[in-house]
Parts: structure tokens; C-alpha cells; sequence
């Protein structure tokens, strides 16, 4: 349906003062009953346009369930062509203009000897090649149809990286002789640098076609037949351009292309013998999947890094890597095995040397332990609130008090994982004032991410909707989350 489709309601519905005040208030009960009254529609009806089960409908009209969720308001406000300042939000993108069809270029068709092990680095440079000149294209309407795209899994995602382990093949074409010095090299290394500090502070993807407009002058380089030790660094900048790449797409939502990223990413790494790097990538695959309820798949990502790195990482990403595995295991219930792997998070980075490390590891410090494994307790929290509630907290407190202002995303993150805590220790006034900091926090970052959790932050404080603090924190984030 785009904005050519005419909505299921009569015009007129919409103008009733009842409707009008059920919308306000987010009464989907009340809401739907009167859409069925005066409206018409059946129960399957509304389901259908809302992409609802018939049973969720009924018992939201009984009023057995209420619609808290953030993302299903704006399923109910598009589905039934609902304005959206009826439900608080911002104009719909049906309300300006029509969502027209344009063909979305397709890199994952255009990655000739993309898949075959083992790993070509001039197939390498192809892909870069073929992803940048897809995305530097790409307008806003194929961005839309691209933020559909869903992230691969299993055995699809897997056995892509077998090549990870094996030694690289030979080069299938000959290439012209290239002249780029170690100076530029330099260059290349201090702009990959810069672009992934302003990511890890800001998220978001602002900045991403700039990323990807160096990354593609990096595969043009790389194109040419460069002197040895200015390829190898060539390929290192490159995984640094594509690891920033994904995390922006990641973070804007790009599922798909973040995991096409983070492919080139790894791949660049083996070319460049950079396999510390490349376990790093390997924990930002497995880091989505965690985001994507694929703790298994996680698991096996992180167990390939650790494979592919252990007689080479430091203590920060030995370290970092056990905080993905103890993220694993958490997702899984198993209690025991996350315990040790934060443990032995905690023992690695204690014996960890500042000068050692490469700078991009350098952001893994006792506040990033802190936050990571505070938001992990979260999560179990979210099932046993009494047992591991006031240690999450107080995990996230610590994070907060060491982060720096180069956190800003993590920050944020933080601050949301707070608030969650504090209603799930039935602390109200707590929860308030932190529900506060975390809108405050999240209008300082660009990161659907952030956004995404605040969204998962709002159905707390609909069950409490009560108290006028309570309302006034749902309207904020509400508010936020509407633009």
C-alpha cells in the first residue's frame, strides 16, 4: 500500500471526537471497537491491514493486552492510514509523498569469486569495487526498500568465512604497475582513523558515503600492482574503511549491507595479515547476530576469531571477544558459562598495556566491561528481575562514572539500560529521572540503534501511565522517537 492506496477508514471516522481522543491516548482497545463500530472493519480485517494475528486484535479489544511496543503504533498508523500527529508521531512518509518501486542495485549479485576459497585478494578488490559503486547510487528510495533487506543467518552467513583460516590464493589477472607511496599511505591510515572515532561518538550513518567514497579510492588503489609493504597496509586501511562502513549501516538500520561490509572487511584483513583485526570483525558479525536473537550463530563467529587470533591478540581483545562470548551465553540462559566468560573478560583486560594495543581496541577499557556487562545482566534481569537487576545496575553505574565524551553511543545505551533497571526494580522515581537522562543522551547521538532501544524503554512506562512523572517520560521519549 503507498500514498496512491486509499486507507481502510472513511474520512469521516477519523474526525469523530471519541476516535480522535482513543487515538491520543494510545486506547487501541477503545480504538478498535470503534473502528469496528462505525468503521466496518472486522477483527481480521484490522488485523490484516495492521500485520496482526486476529487473536492479538481480540485481546487487545478486551483489554486484556495493551499496545506498548513503539514499532506496532506505527504498524497500526500505516495499516489503517491513520495521520500520524493522531498517535503523536511525525508525518507518516505515506502523508508527503507516494513510496514509488525503483530496482535496488544488488552487490550481493555483482561478487564474482566472492564465495570461493580460498580467499583471492583480487576477488577482494572486486567486491569492494562492487559494493561502493552500489551504495554511492543508491537515493533515498532504494535506501527505504534496502532497510528491508534481512541479515543472513545459519549456515548462509558460516560458511562464507571458511577462507578466514586458509592461506590467501593467487591473484587470477595481472594489474598495471601502481606509484602510491607510504606517504599517502599515511594519509589513507589517518582518515580511516578519524572516521572510525567520529562513528564510535556519534553513530549513525551522516558520515557513511564519505566512508565509502574512501573506501572506494582505497580498492582503486589496490587495483594496481602497489609495492609489497604499501599493499599490505592498502588491505589494513581497507578493513578499517569497511568495519566503519558496517557499523554505520548496522546502525542505521542496513542489515544486509552491513554484513556485506563486514565480509569485505574480514576479507581485507586476511589479505592484509591483519588477523587481530579481523577477529574484531568477526565480533561485530557476531555482536548483529546478538541484536538478530542468534546467539548460536554469535557463538561460532566468536569462537573463528578466537581461532584465527589466539597466538596474535592482546589482552583488550582477548578480552573484548569474552565479553561477546559471555553476551552468547547469557542469550542462551546459560548462567554458569556467561559468569566464567566475564571472568575471564575481566583477568585479560587487567593485564592489558595501553602502548600494546592497536588504537582501535583502545575504546575496550573497565567502563566498556562495565556497560557490556551490565547490559547483559539486563537481559537476564528481564526475566528474573530479583536476582539480577540490582547487579546490572550497578554494573551500568560504574560504566557511566568512567565513560568519556568520545562514548557518546555507548553513553546513551548506558542511560536507557538504567532506566530499565530501575523499573524493573519498581523504583518509579528512579526510573523517571533516568528515563530523562536517557532522552537527553539519545538526541545527542544519530544512532537508530539508540533509538531502537528507547523504543524497547517505552513499554515500561505504559503500564504505569498513572502516575503524571511516568507520563510525562513516555511523552519524551514518544516525542523523541517521533521525529
Amino acid at each position: 500500500m503507498d500514498a496512491t492506496t486509499p486507507g481502510p477508514l472513511a474520512p469521516d471516522l477519523l474526525e469523530r471526537e471519541d476516535v480522535r481522543r482513543a487515538l491520543a491516548e494510545h486506547d487501541f482497545a477503545g480504538a478498535f471497537a470503534l473502528i469496528k463500530k462505525y468503521g466496518g472493519l472486522s477483527q481480521n480485517r484490522i488485523a490484516s491491514a495492521c500485520h496482526l494475528t486476529p487473536g492479538k486484535v481480540s485481546t487487545i479489544i478486551s483489554g486484556q493486552q495493551q499496545v506498548t511496543s513503539f514499532e506496532v503504533i506505527c504498524r497500526i498508523s500505516d495499516g489503517l492510514r491513520i495521520p500520524g500527529h493522531l498517535l503523536g508521531l511525525a508525518p507518516r512518509v505515506w502523508e508527503t509523498r507516494p513510496v514509488q518501486e525503483v530496482p535496488l542495485p544488488d552487490p550481493e549479485g555483482e561478487q564474482a569469486g566472492a564465495d570461493e576459497v580460498p580467499w583471492r585478494p583480487d576477488a577482494t578488490v572486486d567486491l569492494a569495487a562492487n559494493l561502493t559503486r552500489s551504495d554511492l547510487v543508491m537515493d533515498r528510495r532504494a535506501a527505504t526498500r534496502a532497510l528491508a533487506g534481512a541479515a543472513v543467518t545459519g549456515a548462509g552467513l558460516l560458511d562464507p568465512l571458511e577462507g578466514w583460516l586458509q592461506p590467501a590464493g593467487s591473484a587470477a589477472r595481472s594489474r598495471r604497475r601502481g606509484r602510491l607511496g607510504l606517504r599517502e599511505v599515511e594519509e589513507l591510515e589517518s582518515t580511516a582513523r578519524a572516521f572510525r572515532a567520529w562513528d564510535h561518538k556519534y553513530g549513525g550513518g551522516l558520515r557513511r558515503k564519505a566512508v565509502l567514497g574512501q573506501l572506494s579510492e582505497v580498492a582503486a588503489h589496490l587495483d594496481e600492482h602497489q609495492a609489497p609493504q604499501v599493499e599490505q597496509r592498502l588491505y589494513q586501511v581497507m578493513a578499517q574503511l569497511a568495519g566503519t562502513a558496517a557499523t554505520m549501516a548496522w546502525d542505521t538500520g542496513l542489515q544486509r549491507r552491513a554484513q556485506n561490509y563486514y565480509l569485505l572487511a574480514l576479507r581485507a584483513s586476511h589479505a592484509g595479515d591483519d588477523m587481530v583485526f579481523g577477529a574484531n570483525v568477526l565480533a561485530g558479525m557476531a555482536r548483529q547476530m546478538l541484536y538478530r536473537d542468534q546467539p548460536q550463530d554469535a557463538l561460532e563467529l566468536i569462537r573463528l576469531a578466537q581461532d584465527g587470533a589466539r597466538d596474535v591478540a592482546g589482552p583488550k581483545t582477548r578480552a573484548m571477544l569474552h565479553t561477546r562470548e559471555a553476551w552468547a551465553y547469557a542469550a542462551m540462559g546459560r548462567i554458569a558459562a556467561f559468569q566464567r566468560a566475564t571472568v575471564q573478560a575481566a583477568e585479560a583486560l587487567a593485564t592489558a598495556k595501553p602502548s600494546e594495543e592497536p588504537y582501535w581496541i583502545a575504546y575496550f577499557d573497565e567502563a566498556e566491561l562495565a556497560g557490556t556487562t551490565g547490559g547483559r545482566l539486563l537481559d537476564l534481569a528481564r526475566q528474573n528481575p530479583k536476582q539480577h537487576a540490582e547487579a546490572a545496575a550497578t554494573e551500568i553505574r560504574q560504566a557511566l562514572a568512567r565513560r568519556g565524551p568520545e562514548a557518546s553511543r555507548s553513553h546513551a545505551l548506558d542511560r536507557i539500560g538504567l532506566a530499565q533497571c530501575h523499573f524493573l526494580l519498581g523504583d518509579l522515581t528512579g526510573a523517571v529521572e533516568e528515563t530523562h537522562h536517557a532522552v537527553d543522551a539519545a538526541r545527542a547521538t544519530r544512532s537508530s540503534r539508540v533509538r531502537a532501544q528507547l523504543g524497547e524503554l517505552y513499554p515500561y512506562t505504559v503500564g504505569n501511565s498513572a502516575a503524571r512523572p511516568v507520563r510525562e517520560a513516555r511523552d519524551r521519549i514518544r516525542d523523541l522517537l517521533s521525529t
